[in-house]
């Protein structure tokens, strides 16, 4: 098969530099500013990006190099196959995140719900549609056992 690049098109801020102390998700991310700069040959693809809420982040783990098909996610207990969880150790490192907007600046995405590490390369941005992406029905296999409780503490993971 053929190989795939892809190419930043911009990069993301966040206080976020320790990834242990990371949130786990950006439901527990609430209050974690962050900006997305969008590099200026990009900047016209922002254009009526300004109306949605939220967006999805594609972006690349850069600072992660193992590659594991097999994991303990952090609310679990239990080893579980790295495609049922979003662990950053897998094989092509892609990442997503639903972030809020709550502005933007020229090439500057203002954020809120950041779990993100600072400097993260940003490959995407795709606007969250609530009439295409709310599932009312919907299974979530493993995560559904989990304690919301402890997973609130565990998730924010910030001292």
């Amino acid at each position: 098969m053929e190989k795939i690049l892809l190419k930043p098109i911009g990069v993301i801020r966040s206080e976020n530099t320790d990834p242990l102390e990371t949130p786990i998700q950006p439901i527990y991310a609430e209050g974690v500013k962050g900006y997305a700069e969008i590099f200026p040959q990009f900047r016209e693809g922002l254009k009526d990006l300004e109306g949605f809420s939220h967006l999805y982040l594609i972006y690349y783990f850069h600072e992660e190099s193992s590659v594991k098909l097999m994991v303990k996610p952090f609310l679990d207990e239990i080893e579980r196959g790295v495609f049922s969880t979003r662990a950053p150790c897998r094989p092509n490192k892609i990442g997503l995140s639903v972030v809020k907007l709550y502005k933007i600046e020229g090439n500057i995405l203002y954020l809120d719900n950041v779990d993100i590490l600072d400097g993260t390369p940003l490959l995407d941005i795709k606007p969250y549609i609530s009439r295409f992406d709310k599932i009312e029905k919907c299974r979530s296999g493993w995560q559904e056992n989990i304690d919301e409780k402890k997973a609130k503490i565990i998730g924010r993971r910030k001292k």
